[in-house]
């Protein structure tokens, strides 16, 4: 698929992918912000903003903002991570302009009135509140606090209750001062809008934006921590997670990364903790791994579910499979297969124009360009099964794995 990267004098950079087989276009900012870049007396503000931006402009009231694209049978939406923030739509080709306009005034004109404010407060905290009957959810908020101890990267999205109620609209005016910048703003456009209409857009209303520059310190994060905790909890079954902090977006062997863990456990059925733990032996209906790379760092790390007298049992098979990777590199035809499935993944991924329209954004915020398919498989295809060995034995060995498990009580 072509695209093209226009910078604007305001520092604003625009992505736009034409793809003239579909009738829709999705579009949307990537914003360099999320709960990460929050103050200590801030936690949950960047998921708060993200709530608030649909309730009312200079233009608009909170209605007309959600009925602008549902009657056109349109979406708006957006999310928050710890990184960035999302605020995109999906619209039927004519009505591009009329999704764009609408993004322009909610990310860049919404007024916050006081008792949006407030009823979208009560709101997460009903949402928080809702994550606590997830013991699989509230284990891997807790996993990640104890990871990066102290640090804005180990806390939650959400908040807390007590700290959402603390939060008024002084705060997101200064949130957005620090971070809403033009030069920390990517706007992506996937779909059949023709690249005169993207220019067009650009003169009309992106141009218009003033410049401004984010003042945000670097992101630094602090050491890694160790444990290993077994936690009697309101569970039927034990709820484990095994993990470590490990490499990030700014590691050229990311790839390598993202490929060891959909051998070891990614969401194809065949990966090896699935194959040996669920299907030979039957001890577990869901394991996987995960891996989330930060901007510099990431996260590994390894869910289960199962009765409490297999978990001990899991557990070593687990730490089996790990030794395994770290110790034999794959066989040429192994590798071969793994390569293959992680870009069949990545072609069925970029098949799905709203989820190519995020990761091409997040490229832009991350690296300031945009890799052809072409490119990102030439790079899995140079992946060497030695390099995926020393990963394994980097992530897995060389420093403690940790652990936290949740036992009924």
């Amino acid at each position: 698929m072509e695209f093209d990267i226009i910078r604007l004098s305001n520092g604003l950079r625009v992505l736009h992918l034409e793809d003239k087989s579909i009738m829709t276009a999705h579009c949307g900012f990537m914003i360099n912000a999320g709960s990460r870049d929050e103050r200590t007396d801030e936690h949950g503000l960047a998921h708060l903003i993200e709530h608030c931006l649909f309730k009312g402009t200079g233009r608009r009231k909170a209605y007309q903002i959600l009925s602008r694209l549902d009657s056109v049978g349109g979406e708006i939406n957006a999310y928050t991570t710890k990184e960035e923030t999302c605020i995109y739509a999906s619209v039927l080709k004519e009505h591009f302009q009329r999704a764009a306009d609408l993004l322009v005034d909610i990310t860049f004109h919404s007024t916050f009135p006081e008792k949006e404010i407030e009823k979208e407060q009560s709101i997460i905290i009903d949402e928080i509140n809702s994550y606590k009957e997830n013991p699989d959810e509230v284990l891997m908020d807790e996993f990640e606090e104890r990871l990066f101890p102290g640090d804005a990267l180990g806390r939650s999205i959400l908040g807390t209750e007590a700290s959402v109620k603390l939060l008024g609209k002084t705060d997101i005016k200064g949130f957005l001062g620090r971070h809403y910048t033009t030069d920390q703003i990517v706007f992506v456009c996937v779909g059949n809008v023709a690249k005169r209409s993207i220019l067009h857009f650009c003169k009309q209303s992106l141009e218009q934006i003033p410049s401004s520059t984010s003042d945000r310190p670097e992101r630094k994060k602090l050491g890694e921590a160790w444990f290993s905790d077994r936690k009697k909890e309101q569970v039927h079954q034990v709820h484990a997670l095994i993990g470590c902090q490990t490499i990030g977006f700014d590691d050229d062997k990311r790839r390598a990364m993202i490929l060891l863990n959909n051998v070891l456990g990614g969401p194809a059925l065949n990966s090896r903790l699935n194959l040996n733990i669920r299907e030979r032996h039957g001890y577990c209906y869901y394991i996987e791994s995960n891996y989330t790379p930060y901007a510099d760092a990431g996260i590994f790390q390894i869910y289960y579910g199962t009765d409490q007298r297999h978990q001990k049992k899991v557990e070593r098979l687990i730490i089996k499979e790990l030794k395994l990777l770290a110790k034999e590199p794959m066989k040429d035809r192994t590798l071969t297969i793994a390569q293959k499935q992680l870009l069949g993944q990545i072609a069925l991924s970029q098949e799905n124009r709203v989820s190519l329209m995020m990761a091409a954004g997040r490229s832009m915020l991350l690296f300031d360009r945009l890799d052809s398919f072409e490119e990102i498989k030439d790079d899995v295809m140079s992946i060497t099964a030695e390099e995926v060995r020393q990963l394994a034995e980097d992530t897995f060995f060389n420093a403690p794995l940790s652990f936290l498990t949740y036992t009924p009580a």
